[in-house]
């Protein structure tokens, strides 16, 4: 269902919407809308970080390194914007050999700007061929600066460098004393000198390169492992000698505990036979002293024949004695001397 609205407008608003609808603002319209886009290919803005030049059928007419809001001829004249910023370069992984001929991978870092605009879009026109360019430069002076200078020269950075030592640890001998040989230029100066040759070999593109510095240094993973079998061999080298210097050291401490043990051992026996010897001497004089009366000799004499009577007799003997034997007669006389007396007749 269809509604018709039949409110009466005002005669203002009526004229109003045929004023809008009339051919006069429709061609307003449009010149309005030719005209934004005649100035939107017009006015172009330079922020604060871009330098701007303006080629007209590719020859520059004006470079712009003031930002703000500048002007420009529509369709023939082309913008070409350069940062004006600090710029990285990060170059890939680079092999090469040192002066004493070992194979390491460098990897390097950079960083640069542009110095000269139109002397860079002469040149090189974009960011990537100078990219590609730096790539060539830095990793040739690279490589010709590891060549020239040892592999120390490229590790170490402080020179005279005097290593910590533990003179006790290295008196006992499981600590070796430790030598760090010196360096003449170093990593740093290294890297100046390729700053600086590289930075003379750039200045003609518009370039100028802040600094080079080393990332990263490492082996050849070929040559790592042969490198590690060697120190490997080195520590193994040190673990026998130590090994060696320790039994060497043993023998000598079990060597002197015997000795040491055989010495007092030897004394002591010796003390103790001497004091046997004064012992068995003061007995023997004892004994002497003891016997040496006639009654003492003949007590000695029979308490000593008791004692061969009592170790002969001890068990059930038969024993054949003639009556002229000493132990004969001692037991004629005790068997007389125990009897009884003959009654009287």
């Amino acid at each position: 269902m269809n509604v018709i609205d039949v409110t009466p407008r005002p005669a203002a608003v009526t004229a109003a919407v045929r004023f809008l609808q009339s051919p006069f603002m429709s061609i307003l319209g449009i010149l309005f809308i030719l005209t934004v886009l005649k100035w939107g290919t017009l006015l172009f803005v330079v922020p604060q970080y871009e330098t701007v030049i303006i080629t007209r059928f590719g020859k520059i007419v004006r470079t712009i390194t003031t930002p703000g809001l500048k002007m420009k001829l529509p369709i023939i004249d082309k913008l070409q914007r350069f940062d004006k910023r600090i710029l990285a370069w990060d170059g890939p992984p680079t092999e090469c050999p040192t002066k004493d001929k070992l194979y390491i991978i460098v990897d390097c870092f950079a960083r640069w700007r542009i110095s000269d605009p139109m002397l860079y879009y002469n040149r090189l026109n974009d960011e990537r061929s100078a990219l590609s360019r730096l790539d060539d430069i830095l990793g040739s002076e690279t490589r010709t600066a590891v060549a020239t200078h040892d592999l120390v020269e490229i590790i170490r950075v402080t020179k005279g460098r005097k290593p910590a030592r533990d003179e006790e640890l290295e008196k006992t001998g499981t600590v070796l004393p430790t030598t760090i040989p010196d360096i003449e230029y170093g990593r740093g100066e290294i890297e100046k000198q390729i700053t600086e040759r590289t930075r003379q070999k750039i200045a003609d593109f518009g370039i100028e390169l802040l600094d080079e510095r080393f990332k990263r240094s490492k082996y050849n993973p070929a040559v790592a492992e042969k490198i590690i079998e060697r120190m490997s061999s080195e520590r193994h080298q040190i673990a026998a000698r130590f090994r060696s210097e320790g039994r060497g050291e043993a023998a000598n401490i079990n060597g002197q505990k015997e000795s040491d043990v055989a010495s007092i051992s030897s004394n002591a026996t010796k003390n103790a036979l001497e004091i046997e010897g004064k012992a068995d001497a003061e007995a023997a004089g004892i004994y002497a002293a003891a016997f040496g009366a006639p009654e003492a000799q003949e007590l000695y004499t029979f308490l000593r024949s008791l004692d061969v009577m009592r170790a002969a007799f001890e068990k059930d003997t038969t024993a054949v004695l003639s009556t002229n034997s000493d132990l004969g007669r001692m037991l004629k006389s005790m068997a007389a001397a125990v009897a009884p007396p003959n009654p009287p007749h």
